[in-house]
């Protein structure tokens, strides 16, 4: 047991030269450990996401490595949100009974729909996997939540991979900011639109 608990104390305090590093080693395999690693943060959220998306930016370039991380970190989301909607209101019934001022965060949710979903993607430091219980146990359409996710999580994902790939130029390439300013308005305003056609056409 002992031995388990030092293991769970290097993960979380791993840094990203460390990381780096595992990854480059595992990169023999292809996609699979950088698609696999933020997939598996959502499970596991006691994992350093930053840090992972910073490492595949660094290794597997900033184009591919945002593609990889915004996969695994969408399909790790996506399943954990339809697992507890698989589990339903059983599930629902005890976390309001354990934490009833949470009622008000679901209440939140389902009546403001996409946009909390996806500012709340937006940011790193976010409770995701919170969230995406919560999203799961509410009654959020499965197409609203893929939605605000998948353009929340791209934002995100993309800014850190801007602003971690090639530090040491970081200082000569400014535009990496306004990039990613731009992708946050582009992509509320493109979900928004997309989320008001979807309820009117259903």
């Amino acid at each position: 047991m002992s031995q388990f608990h030092e293991w769970l104390s290097m993960i979380q305090n791993i840094d990203l030269q460390h990381l780096q590093q595992t990854l480059e080693d595992l990169s023999k395999f292809g996609p699979l450990p950088g698609i696999g690693m933020p997939l598996l943060e959502s499970f596991l959220p006691f994992l350093p996401l930053v840090v992972i998306i910073a490492a595949n930016a660094n290794i597997y370039g900033l184009g591919w490595g945002f593609l990889f991380s915004w996969i695994g970190v969408s399909v790790g989301a996506s399943l954990v949100f339809l697992i507890f909607r698989k589990l339903g209101k059983n599930v629902k019934g005890r976390v309001l009974k354990r934490f009833p001022r949470s009622e008000r965060f679901f209440n939140w949710i389902e009546q403001r729909g996409f946009t909390p979903l996806f500012l709340l993607a937006c940011f790193p430091f976010t409770p995701s996997s919170v969230i995406n219980i919560i999203a799961g146990l509410s009654k959020i359409p499965l197409q609203t939540f893929l939605l605000a996710t998948i353009l929340g999580k791209c934002v995100m994902i993309l800014s850190i991979s801007l602003l971690s790939f090639d530090i040491s130029s970081f200082r000569d390439e400014p535009w990496r900011i306004f990039v990613t300013i731009g992708v946050v308005v582009v992509m509320w305003f493109g979900g928004k639109r997309l989320e008001s056609r979807y309820h009117v056409s259903s």
